[in-house]
């Protein structure tokens, strides 16, 4: 007797409910992508048939995964219901640990942020700060109305490189032992969600690739400049971290120094502007936002240290350019805040440095691009829970 084609045989329930579930993914995919749509449109567009496509939107809308959100009356047929994703179905924790300021998020699955708190950095120790995070991310949850099981994955940016086997931060030098082991383990425990850890200047190049002026680029990097320094790229929509998760950490470039050898974040940083204005004539209690505004008030020692940080910002952006081919360079962080007085310096010094001069824009997200870089990579993670747990088979 011959064998029997595999194509003639009996589905298998588990092939059904596999089947099932891919069709249903392809349509939530499409809703996410592409917005609101009819079970007539999802059908022409995804090629599944209406009565497969009416099945899958009534599995999905009863376990919460989809929604009905409004109708279409075309000039001839009838009246036709539009689903979209419930962006109540789940919901992400970001977090951006800076040394200043610590700025925790919750938000929907559309990345809409819920609720949100941004409370100045004062703890003096790793675990201060470590008690500091999770009681704030613990208040934010709690005053955003969701059920602290809904909230199903987090993000948190940091300085530093998360070394994922000695489960530590490294090169984190402006937050007093924040490379001690065991950290993050506990935040993890105490607040019950799993947790990432990120490059801060990678979630912002993230943040400003998903929300901001990066939006479209081929491939971008983001330079954040403010306490420390660091780079985030970004590449056909993927972050790029090198082989160790340490490629942008610029920073770590040698710079000439006056009398010895230095660090380019040593030149380029929040405090190289304040250590500047000083040598040109400024005095008190300076910040690098003191400086910048008594530049804007026309203060000439002020002028010559923006300047100069803008000359040394064209050296950073001109390394960058060399060795990436970027199509566009963004500038972030404290000091980027006030790049409306650095873009002039930086492209008029650029122009004398090098001959490949990518586009040099300021950031959109200003101060949020960690945190919404965070929010966004931690979205990535937590649809896929949220349908893994809800499309249940039946």
């Amino acid at each position: 007797m011959p064998a029997t084609d595999a194509t003639e045989r009996p589905e298998q329930p588990w092939n059904r409910r596999r089947l099932r579930s891919t069709n249903e993914r392809l349509l939530l995919d499409r809703l996410r992508a592409s917005g609101a749509a009819s079970r007539a449109q999802l059908a022409r567009e995804t090629g599944l048939s209406k009565p497969t496509v009416s099945s899958a939107l009534a599995a999905m809308e009863a376990a919460g995964l989809v929604r009905e959100v409004g109708t279409h009356a075309p000039e001839r047929g009838r009246t036709a219901v539009l689903y979209a994703p419930d962006p109540a179905a789940g919901h992400v924790l970001g977090v951006d640990i800076g040394r200043g300021w610590l700025r925790c998020a919750v938000a929907d699955l559309d990345g809409t942020v819920v609720a949100r708190s941004d409370v100045r950095n004062k703890a003096r120790s790793s675990g201060a700060l470590a008690e500091l995070v999770v009681a704030t991310a613990r208040q934010v949850v709690a005053g955003s109305g969701v059920d602290a099981d809904q909230v199903v994955h987090a993000v948190v940016g940091t300085p530093g490189v998360y070394d994922e086997q000695q489960r530590r931060v490294r090169y984190a030098m402006h937050l007093p032992g924040w490379g001690r082991a065991g950290l993050f383990d506990r935040m993890r425990a105490e607040l019950g969600v799993p947790l990432e850890i990120h490059n801060d200047a990678n979630l912002a190049a993230l943040g400003e690739y998903a929300y901001g002026v990066g939006a479209g680029s081929r491939l971008f990097a983001y330079i954040l400049i403010g306490t420390g320094l660091g780079m985030g790229v970004v590449s056909e929509g993927r972050l790029f971290t090198g082989a160790h998760g340490l490629a942008g950490e610029i920073g770590f470039l040698p710079w000439p120094g006056q009398h010895r050898p230095e660090r380019l974040e040593d030149a380029v940083s929040g405090l190289a502007v304040v250590e500047s204005a000083r040598r040109f004539g400024m005095s008190g209690r300076l910040t690098a936002k003191a400086v910048f505004d008594a530049a804007r008030g026309g203060s000439p020692a002020a002028v010559k240290a923006v300047r100069l940080e803008g000359e040394r910002i064209a050296h950073t952006v001109a390394a960058a350019a060399a060795v990436l081919d970027p199509d566009l360079v963004v500038l972030g962080g404290g000091v980027g805040h006030s790049v409306d007085l650095l873009l002039e310096p930086v492209r008029e010094h650029l122009r004398t440095l090098t001959p490949l001069r990518p586009e040099v824009a300021a950031s959109r997200l200003g101060a949020d691009a960690v945190l919404l870089g965070a929010v966004a990579t931690a979205l990535d993670t937590a649809r896929d829970v949220v349908f893994e747990r809800r499309s249940v088979p039946s």
